[in-house]
């Protein structure tokens, strides 16, 4: 694949005009790189994929014998639902170290939002899907700054939240993504970034009691709201939550 824009240094204290505009032009050409031929692109990450997984449990009971072309895999590999993979899950979350899906250590397993038979998915994921997704992530202001411009100046308002996690009978965690994501170094770690400058420090968005999480969000951004430029959170319904949470509380945020 394209080589990422690379993030941006850790002994550079600050980021001026130019840096901004060099590292969002380098984060859109990173998007036309991997769109422009997105067929071609979608084979070479399924060849990396199957070659990299060939001995896993799973694609040797089908009978792909190392093969990587799309053809071939179309042709082999069934389309299944989470049902007829469940068996495997179940093994990994009752701690099988194996390669029963992926030739990768799991490192933990994500929920779903929704619930198959009054429970949550399990998603078994890897130490690689998480730097994905921050990869992901860091490409959503540099678009949204092409409409939006000077998203980079003040700070942010962002309602950021963590929910509760729970371990499995072999002892990896499962939890929702966001959560997973917040409470990785690759954002509690994270180099300054004008982008993801919030008024709520790492403890109040990590705060796992969701009623004092909300409260020190709302006044870290009321004590700091000469400086505040843009207000949202990840779902319109986070944003919701605390309009709502002002108005019950009596919490008003007259500085907006």
């Amino acid at each position: 694949m394209p080589e990422a824009p690379k993030i941006l240094s850790e002994e550079l204290g600050y980021a001026d005009d130019s840096f901004i505009s060099d590292k969002n032009r380098k984060a859109l050409k990173y998007i036309e790189d991997v769109t422009e031929n997105a067929d071609d692109m979608q084979k070479r990450v399924l060849a990396e994929i199957l070659s990299l997984s060939a001995n896993s449990e799973y694609l040797q009971r089908h009978g792909l014998n190392g093969k990587t072309d799309k053809e071939t895999f179309k042709k082999i590999i069934p389309v299944v639902t989470y049902e007829d993979l469940k068996p495997d899950i179940d093994r990994i979350a009752n701690g099988d170290t194996r390669q029963i899906l992926c030739s990768q250590p799991i490192s933990e397993f994500l929920t779903s939002s929704g619930t198959s038979g009054g429970e949550r998915k399990l998603m078994p994921t890897i130490e690689e899907e998480l730097e994905r997704r921050s990869l992901l992530y860091s490409l959503l202001m540099p678009v949204m700054n092409e409409f939006v411009p000077g998203l980079d100046k003040g700070k942010g308002m962002y309602f950021l939240f963590v929910k509760s996690e729970a371990k499995t009978p072999g002892g990896l965690v499962a939890r929702p993504v966001l959560t997973s994501f917040y409470k990785s170094s690759h954002f509690k770690d994270r180099t300054h970034d004008p982008y993801t400058n919030y008024t709520s420090p790492n403890e109040t968005i990590l705060c796992p009691d969701s009623y004092q999480s909300m409260y020190s969000q709302l006044l870290c951004g009321l004590c700091q709201n000469n400086e505040v430029v843009r207000v949202g959170a990840v779902f319109a319904s986070g944003f919701i939550r605390a309009i709502k949470f002002s108005r019950t509380t009596g919490f008003f945020l007259r500085g907006y």
